[in-house]
This record gives C-alpha cells, structure tokens and sequence, in this order.
C-alpha cells in the first residue's frame, strides 16, 4: 500500500511530522490569541497543543524504540544521534508542563501569560534544532532507509 514504507528502517519518520506541525500551530494560535485578544483562538491553540503533545509523545516513543536498530555510523550517533534526541526530550519535558499548565488553567493561562509564550517559542527553538539533527541524520547519512551503504562515517 505504501511503497516507499518498505525502505523505512522504523516508523518514526512516518509520525515525526505531527507534532512539528501541531506544536507549530498551537504557537501561532496562542500568540494571534494574545496579539488580537480573541478568545476563540486561545480555544483552538488549547485544542492543538493537546494534540501535538500528544503526538509528540508517539514521535519521541518511536524514536527511542528506533535507536538501537537504526544503523549509524558510531561518529554519526555521537554527532548527531545523542543531540537531537537530548533536544527532542527536552521538547518533550517542555511541551508537557505547557501542557498540563493549560489544562489547569484552560485555554490560556491568564497569570504568567507572557512567561507561558516565551516557554512556548523557547520549545519551537528546541524542537527545531533537535529536528535539524534528525534531518541531517537522515539526509545526510540516511539514517531513515537504504538508499545506500550503510554505515555512513560522520562528515562535517
């Protein structure tokens, strides 16, 4: 059914686009909410943070499910591999207390609301960097299949 699947090592690339998505669009939400102060936007960011936490909880599951079995040159997991998962579990422990801080204090915390947005693009910056790393890996040194010889060694 899907024919570039069969090249895929795991399922991590296959869900990673999610929560890079929703996280995102959740940010763009809550700051056109706070920009245009419309409600209306804060329920929808709520909404979408939701999801890409949780989305974002199956990316990082995949991810250190995929670890062991990915096959990578030891530079290139060193290099590579070790700082996108540390920024990717980072996003993870950001992402989750935003998130819980959300929910008590639904859809958009009204103490501390600039300390939350702040929070909230400091996450974006850390999952962007650390999604950086995983598209070196797997552009780089195809860490997402078997296009070529594996293992690449590490290049700058």
């Amino acid at each position: 059914m899907l024919p570039g699947a069969q090249h895929l090592q795991n399922i991590h690339p296959l869900v990673i686009h999610f929560p890079i998505a929703f996280l995102m669009g959740a940010a763009l939400l809550y700051v056109a909410a706070w920009l245009l102060k419309r409600e209306s936007f804060a329920h929808s960011a709520f909404v979408v943070l939701v999801l890409g936490a949780l989305s974002l909880s199956v990316a990082v599951a995949t991810g250190l499910y995929a670890e062991q079995g990915v096959m990578l040159a030891l530079s290139v997991r060193e290099q590579l591999l070790q700082p996108h998962k540390t920024a990717m579990l980072a996003t993870l422990a950001i992402c989750t207390m935003l998130t819980i801080w959300a929910v008590v204090a639904r859809p958009f915390p009204k103490k501390g609301r600039l300390l939350f947005l702040f929070l909230l693009l400091v996450m974006i910056g850390v999952m962007t960097v650390g999604s950086d790393f995983g598209g070196r890996m797997v552009y780089d040194y195809n860490a997402g299949g078997n296009a070529c010889r594996q293992p690449i060694q590490f290049t700058k």
